[in-house]
Order: C-alpha cells, then sequence, then structure tokens
C-alpha cells in the first residue's frame, strides 16, 4: 500500500515526514477548534500513524513505526477523536456483570440506523453495490485484526472466548476461508481492486472513523473494555445485514463466490453473538466489575460510528451522488 493523497494540512506534513527517514517529526499543525469526528484530515492522518502497525506503506520505513516522536504527535490525534467520540456517544451507565449481556441487547435492538443493508437488497445498482465494497474494504481487508490486540490483554475464558471467534475469523488456519479473503473474492466478482488500501485514498472521514475507533481501543490496554464490547455489538448486528447483503448481490447477478463472504458471515456471526456477548465480553465484566461502563461505551460507539457512515452513504445516494471521496490534490509542501 503506498500513501494516498492529503487531505489537509495535517496530512500534509504528515506524509511528507513519512516519506524520508525516521526522525523527530514535531508537532503536526493543529485541528481547528470544532474538528468533526469524520474529519478527513483528521481520520485520514490517524489511520495513516496506525497502520504503521499493520501492513505499512510501500515508501515509508518500518522504523517509523516507534519513533517517539511519532507517537506524541498520534496522541495529540487520539484525544482529538476521543474527545469527539465522548461528545457523540452518551457514557452508558455501569451495569453489574451479570446484567451485560442484557444492557448489550438492549443498546443493540434499540439502535435503529439507516436502511442502508434493505436498500442494498432491494433497490441499489450495482455502482452503489461496488461504492458500498470499496467503503467496507478499508476493514474487511485487515478483517479481525484489530480485534486481535486485545488477545494478550485477556486471561482465562474470556481470552479462550476471543480466540474461539479470531479462529473462525481467520479461516481455521485455511487461507481460503479467512475472512478477508472470502472479501478478496467478492471484490474480483465485482471488478474491484483487492490490493490490500488500494482504496485508501477513495473513502471519507465518516469511513476511517470505523476502522480509527477500533484501532484507538486496540493499541490501548486501558481501553481494552471498550474493545470487546465494540467487538460484541458488531457480531450481534451482523447476521441479519448480511443476509440482506447477499440477497442484493445475488439479485444484481452476484454468484456463489461473490455471495460468499456475506452468506458466510450469517451464520458465523450467529454463533459469535453468543460467545462475544456471554463468554467474552460477561467473562470480562466478572473479572473487572468496574470496566462494565466501557463495555458498554465500546458497543455504543461501534453502533454509532455504524449510524452515522450509513447516514452518510443514504443522503448520497438519495441525491444520486457518489459517497466516495474525492478529495483534491494538497501540495505537500505548503499544505494547501
Amino acid at each position: 500500500m503506498r500513501l494516498p493523497a492529503a487531505r489537509g494540512p495535517i496530512t500534509a506534513e504528515l506524509f511528507s515526514r513519512l516519506a524520508g527517514p525516521p526522525g523527530e517529526i514535531g508537532p503536526l499543525p493543529a485541528c481547528p477548534a470544532g474538528t468533526s469526528l469524520d474529519d478527513d484530515d483528521l481520520q485520514l492522518a490517524l489511520f495513516a500513524c496506525y497502520e504503521l502497525h499493520y501492513q505499512g506503506f510501500d515508501e515509508v520505513d518500518d522504523r517509523w513505526e516507534w519513533e517517539p516522536s511519532l507517537l506524541r504527535a498520534r496522541a495529540v490525534l487520539e484525544r482529538h477523536v476521543e474527545r469527539a467520540l465522548a461528545q457523540m456517544v452518551p457514557r452508558p451507565a455501569p451495569v453489574a456483570p451479570e446484567h451485560v449481556r442484557r444492557a448489550l441487547t438492549a443498546l443493540a435492538v434499540a439502535d435503529e440506523g439507516p436502511p442502508v443493508s434493505q436498500f442494498l437488497q432491494r433497490t441499489a445498482g450495482l455502482e452503489q453495490f461496488r461504492e458500498f465494497v470499496t467503503h467496507r474494504s478499508v476493514y474487511h481487508l485487515k478483517e479481525a485484526d484489530p480485534h486481535t490486540w486485545a488477545i494478550p490483554r485477556l486471561h482465562g475464558g474470556p481470552k479462550a472466548a476471543l480466540v474461539e471467534i479470531q479462529a473462525d475469523e481467520y479461516g481455521g488456519g485455511r487461507r481460503e476461508r479467512m475472512h478477508s479473503e472470502l472479501f478478496r473474492t467478492t471484490m474480483r466478482g465485482l471488478g474491484l481492486d483487492d490490493t490490500y488500501g488500494a482504496y485508501l485514498g477513495r473513502v471519507p472521514g465518516v469511513t476511517l472513523a470505523i476502522s480509527t475507533a477500533m484501532s484507538l481501543f486496540g493499541l490501548h490496554r486501558r481501553l481494552r473494555g471498550a474493545l470487546v464490547g465494540h467487538l460484541a455489538a458488531l457480531e450481534m448486528t451482523s447476521s441479519l445485514p448480511n443476509r440482506r447483503y447477499a440477497a442484493g448481490l445475488r439479485r444484481l447477478g452476484g454468484g456463489d463466490a461473490a455471495a460468499r463472504f456475506f452468506e458466510e458471515h450469517v451464520q458465523a456471526d450467529a454463533v459469535h453473538e453468543q460467545v462475544a456477548a456471554n463468554d467474552l465480553c460477561g467473562g470480562f465484566a466478572a473479572a473487572f466489575p468496574s470496566l462494565t461502563a466501557d463495555i458498554l461505551y465500546g458497543a455504543a460507539c461501534a453502533l454509532t460510528l455504524e449510524r452515522l457512515w450509513g447516514e452518510h452513504v443514504m443522503d448520497c445516494w438519495e441525491r444520486d451522488a457518489t459517497s466516495l471521496a474525492q478529495p483534491e490534490p494538497v501540495d505537500l509542501v505548503a499544505g494547501r
């Protein structure tokens, strides 16, 4: 993956430095007051910082990953995102550990995001479905990786539960069954580039926010409760939408191979829902009763970010406009 085009002064400065040898980076340009959670420049900058812990960028020296000055600059970006999340997502009240499953279910049931899955099932044209898959590629080509950061931070039953879920995500050790590989097949079936990160430069900040929140929770031990709640929310709200996605793709002429990714999630996530809510979150809550609010907050963040993304997509499609980003070139020197 190569660095995408910058989208503002923060990414212009960051990318110009990452393209050179590791060294003192200095402060990045400040986020303007009131910068929103879906700001393209902020989210792309933080995504790029986090990507150094995943597959990295072809032209970026791997030694940047642990460059202290870059970690300090990243921490500033993280504080902006954490504040924006806190303003957008009310923090749920703590509950007794034995009530965590019920509280997670209540959050999932109360969530009434925009009808993206219904639209894709019944109405969307092929180009809109391709846009949907383009958005999702940012996460699904690294599917499960952000939540895997939690494995060494858990022990006992919760750790075993997370490993059980992740083993399925990684295909039980068989490459062709890995969910990221199944998604590549879907992309190829739709005539899309299945290269990791191929569309990073085309997705808007609201799409990137979904991934940066996962990495934020995953890379900080203090947020491990939010990470397990985030995963539970994804699993608890996955089966029905994926059934609709599969039906929509078949309506548009997609075959078995292209639809397999979505159909795999219908059954797998129904099982994962029980494991995540009961064994993972329930077990974690029993071990760390003081972190039950963190679990529910992580779940609420996952649901809120998905709703914001869905609102953006549906608003664009209702106006017969593309939901993808069309960033203007930014001068890497002047930051304009």
